[in-house]
């Protein structure tokens, strides 16, 4: 293949801005799929993908286009990708493998948030930018104002505009050209060795796990053998082949093509993203400099509710993990909830995402803890401590000095409801930063915020006070000194350790005495009282208590002597007594993720 034929790419934008759309448009026109196949968002995969109408893996996909302009065929290799801030890791690993993105904005929405974080990740890379301004079909749409916040962003020497509707195909074609025109075929160099870069793995219960490679030097085919620079073990190739949006298999993958690469891998750690493969018959000297190591934010445990489930919880996870290399997991144990995993995430939908794939694809029911961030703990002995769960939280006599992680969150929003957007912003001890009018109509806000803020519904309240119009985008940028405190929750005087959370100490009495609340309404009714309590180390800080569910005794006391009703209330009473010294309260899954939640 002529590899000045060939363009890759990738879809960049802000959540439901038409990035599927479009690439389903993309499709149709180049004939991948045939007319009685194609659906809506047919990358889109996933059930769950399909269901919450968000993408949540990055889908690549090679098409063949004929342009009428160049009279030549071209190979295209699309990927598209998603657009909530939980999954940039899985953007930013698949602009490695592109030489070109577009910029896909909305004309009624114009720049939202991820708009300004993906373009200035693919400015970041040195990608060529052609900019698209999606649904002009729209009654509210404006593409005149989407322009000019484009224009802010990329700067007045910029690639021509395209107006497009991906829905209805308007526009498309004339887009179609301006990727064969202006985005360039990979810059390779001829050489003797293979180095391929892998920006994605599945696994395959018969042929074990398969990378997804971009090739940057040489050629990969069937019948050879190849070897992983990590872990320099070698493997015999036994197919490679490209996305048509099927795998298919081809004869070979040669310099700047996209493929996968199957090979009998079947041990996890042997197909690394960010690693290269290189032949094992003549070496690369060195590999291709892979990804920035991604540290989860998030962190929550997961439990099986069986405890028989615990080795396929673990497997199910290594599967997870291989193609979302964003996820970390090890091995942890709670006195409540037995044996199970403690998980780092890049956020909470990210947390959520993995927990119903985990559920639905390997039939693993689980308890999730409330999630926490790490916080660094100097102790008195000089020691440096990250806390990861509330259960590793040392005793205040023992610390010296505590840190929290914070953020820069970046909201674009109508400046109308700027005033309620700063409000909450300060309610959760944020910090500002700058404010800066994108339009006369659209503002972009900067705050510094602790990380462990914005899992308190954060989200939520942002929606609900700029009734829908505000997005969000946050980068971290380190930690900062702090007051902290562990709050433990027990019930009937027994400490349930998943219950537990880090709290500001000027906060902790009000966020206590919230949960406590919460609770009694989750928390099942018993035949006998439940105690609820809020503590800080030996001190109760906050009570709530759930009455017995009482059992009508007397119901077939039809009359008679009052002495017998008596005896009856004294029996019951009795048995109470015994149930409250034996019984155990079984605590529902609601009640964990109530820790989430704040009233403020």
């Amino acid at each position: 293949m002529d590899r000045n034929k060939i363009r890759n790419f990738g879809i960049i934008a802000h959540i439901d801005h038409g990035k599927s759309t479009l690439a389903d448009r993309i499709l149709e026109i180049c004939g991948a799929v045939p007319k009685g196949k194609m659906k809506e968002q047919f990358l889109d995969r996933m059930e769950l993908e399909r269901e919450r109408g968000i993408t949540i893996k990055a889908k690549a996909v090679r098409v063949e286009y004929f342009s009428p302009l160049q009279k030549e065929k071209y190979i295209l290799n699309l990927i598209d990708t998603p657009g909530h801030v939980d999954f940039s890791y899985e953007v930013s690993r698949s602009l490695a493998a592109c030489e070109g993105v577009l910029l896909v904005v909305d004309a009624s929405q114009g720049v939202e948030a991820q708009t300004l974080a993906h373009a200035h990740l693919a400015i970041s890379q040195g990608l060529v930018i052609l900019p698209v301004i999606n649904k002009i079909d729209l009654f509210s749409a404006d593409p005149e104002r989407a322009m000019r916040e484009v224009e802010t962003i990329l700067g007045e020497d910029h690639l021509p505009f395209t107006l497009v509707s991906a829905k209805l195909g308007t526009g498309v074609e004339e887009l179609m050209e301006k990727i064969v025109q202006f985005i360039p075929p990979p810059q390779v160099e001829d050489s003797p060795f293979l180095r391929a870069l892998i920006f994605d793995a599945v696994y395959d219960s018969y042929r074990g796990a398969i990378p997804f490679v971009r090739i940057k030097e040489g050629e990969i085919k069937k019948g050879m053998e190849i070897m992983m620079f990590s872990t320099r073990r070698t493997f015999l190739v036994s197919e490679v082949g490209g996305f048509t949006p099927e795998m298919k298999e081809v004869d070979s993958l040669g310099p700047g093509e996209v493929g996968y690469v199957a090979a009998n891998i079947h041990h996890l750690e042997d197909s690394q993203v960010g690693d290269t493969i290189t032949s094992s018959a003549c070496p690369a000297l060195s590999p291709i400099p892979g990804y920035k190591k991604i540290k989860p934010l998030v962190f929550c445990s997961f439990y099986p509710v069986n405890y028989e489930d615990y080795s396929k919880l673990k497997e199910s996870l290594e599967r997870l993990q291989l193609n979302d290399a964003s996820l970390s997991f090890e091995a942890d144990f709670s006195e409540a909830l037995g044996f199970g995993f403690r998980c780092g995430f890049l956020g909470l939908l990210h947390m959520d995402i993995t927990q119903e794939r985990i559920e639905r694809e390997f039939g693993v029911e689980v308890v999730a803890t409330a999630p926490h961030v790490v916080y660094h703990v100097l102790t008195k002995k000089g020691e440096v401590l990250e806390v990861r769960s509330p259960r590793d939280f040392p005793s205040p006599s023992e610390i010296e000095e505590m840190e929290e992680p914070y953020v820069e969150m970046s909201i674009t929003l109508p400046a109308e409801y700027l005033g309620g957007v700063m409000e909450l912003c300060q309610s959760r001890r944020g910090v500002f930063k700058d404010m800066i009018y994108l339009s006369e109509q659209l503002v972009l806000l900067r705050y510094d915020l602790p990380l462990a803020e914005i899992l308190l519904d954060f989200y939520d309240r942002l929606k609900a006070v700029s009734r829908g119009y505000a997005s969000l985008e946050y980068e971290f940028i380190g930690y900062r000194p702090a007051q902290l405190v562990r709050v433990d929750i027990l019930v009937n005087r027994e400490m349930v350790d998943g219950l537990s959370f880090i709290s500001p100490e000027e906060n902790a009495y009000y966020r206590g005495r919230e949960l406590l609340s919460r609770l009694r309404e989750l928390i099942p009714r018993q035949l006998f009282p439940i105690s609820l309590q809020a503590a800080i180390g030996g001190k109760i800080i906050a009570r709530e208590d759930i009455p017995a569910l009482r059992k009508d005794v007397l119901q077939k006391c039809y009359g008679g002597d009052i002495t017998r009703k008596r005896k009856l209330l004294e029996k019951q009473k009795e048995g109470k007594k015994r149930m409250k010294a034996v019984g155990k309260v079984r605590i529902p899954q609601e009640a964990f993720l109530a820790v989430m939640k704040s009233e403020k």
